[in-house]
């Protein structure tokens, strides 16, 4: 399975939301100016978004979007489902031999464990720890 840029672009959506969770409503054209991205493609992956139930947008010129629910309800996995389908690493895994068809599932399995246990919350704070102000070298 491969997350093209609907999954990525969709998480970091989610991400900048959950970081201002609480504060009202972000412009998209925030978050693409701060990750150098698409306006008018974060507008196409928040459509579908917004219909799942997972943002909820505001008109208006204080406008923009926010978190339907709180960050710590959203899994990686509800926007991944969203934006990119059901997860399975390899299509017709029931036509497999039965030793190929165990390592598929398993795999599979273990994606989305790993998708359904993160949070939005969990990736918003992990970049909050992780950024730093430059780079240290030692010799």
């Amino acid at each position: 399975m491969k997350i093209s840029t609907k999954g990525r672009y969709g998480l970091t959506i989610m991400i900048e939301l959950a970081k201002h969770y609480g504060e009202g409503p972000i412009p998209l054209r925030q978050i693409a100016a701060e990750k150098d991205l698409s306006e008018a493609y974060l507008e196409q992956l928040v459509s579908p978004l917004r219909i799942a139930g997972l943002v909820k947008s505001v008109r208006g010129a204080y406008g923009g979007y926010l978190l339907a629910l709180p960050p710590s309800k959203i899994s990686a996995a509800d926007v991944i489902k969203v934006l990119e389908g059901p997860i399975q690493p390899v299509e017709g895994i029931e036509n497999e031999e039965a030793p190929q068809q165990q390592l598929w599932i398993r795999i599979r399995d273990a994606v989305k464990n790993v998708l359904d246990t993160t949070s939005i919350e969990d990736l918003a704070r992990h970049d909050e720890e992780t950024e730093f102000d430059g780079y240290m070298f030692y010799i």
